[in-house]
């Protein structure tokens, strides 16, 4: 990348931070989803959403600003997220049956939207980061299998790599509709895209059971970070 490449980039950053703390929005990625909504019409007024990974709470403030009062906004993380008004939030594992029973009855039915910003913990190796990140996908799409609405909508984060392509016939296999996309408000240089999906088929009826792998569960972290 040139040095005006980095400057432009660097400029775009401090752009949505800044504007992230002037509007009082808990992280820069409300601006992704923003993006992404104005874009792909994700939300309708009343719906209801489930936020994956919500801490710390920009994406749960979107959900909450576009669904109006009448709607719904459960968010669910590992870490504790600030309350915010008219949004309903639970710490806990979504792997486990008993988040996944909490969410349920929380949202009272199924969900219009299940969104995912989830990222795993960078660890250095960009094929072991990318395969954490799909694993969390696979997650997203477990609690659609459970909780989202025939005709329902989902956005997931993923980095991309070698392993994209098989996530996305795994989406296409439950939705009408699999788009990828890249919202201004991500940086340049990352390797994030967000699959915005449509039409959920609600072809599998899959009952609660343990969704925890043998192995250690990827580490959640919260999305955008904390500003």
């Amino acid at each position: 990348m040139s040095l005006h490449d980095r400057w432009v980039q660097e400029r775009k950053h401090e752009h949505y931070y800044k504007l992230a703390k002037k509007l009082h929005y808990r992280s820069r990625a409300s601006f992704k989803l923003m993006q992404i909504d104005e874009r792909f019409n994700i939300f309708r007024e009343g719906d209801s959403v489930v936020d994956l990974g919500a801490s710390p709470g920009g994406w749960l403030q979107v959900a909450k600003e576009r669904v109006g009062d009448g709607g719904r906004v459960v968010g669910v993380d590992l870490r504790y997220i600030r309350p915010l008004d008219g949004v309903v939030t639970i710490i806990g594992d979504i792997t486990e049956d008993g988040t996944m029973r909490e969410l349920l009855e929380t949202v009272g039915g199924k969900a219009d939207i299940v969104l995912s910003d989830m990222a795993p913990n960078i660890g250095g190796s960009y094929s072991t980061d990318h395969a954490r990140s799909v694993d969390l996908c696979m997650y997203a799409v477990a609690v659609c299998d459970r909780i989202l609405k025939k005709g329902g909508r989902m956005v997931v984060k993923v980095f991309m790599g070698d392993m994209t392509d098989s996530l996305l016939k795994e989406l296409e296999q439950r939705f009408v509709s699999v788009k990828v996309h890249s919202p201004a408000a991500s940086r340049d240089t990352s390797s994030e895209v967000y699959v915005i999906c449509k039409g959920f088929l609600a072809s599998k009826n899959v009952k609660l059971k343990d969704m925890r792998e043998e192995e250690k569960r990827p580490e959640f972290m919260p999305k955008g970070g904390n500003i």
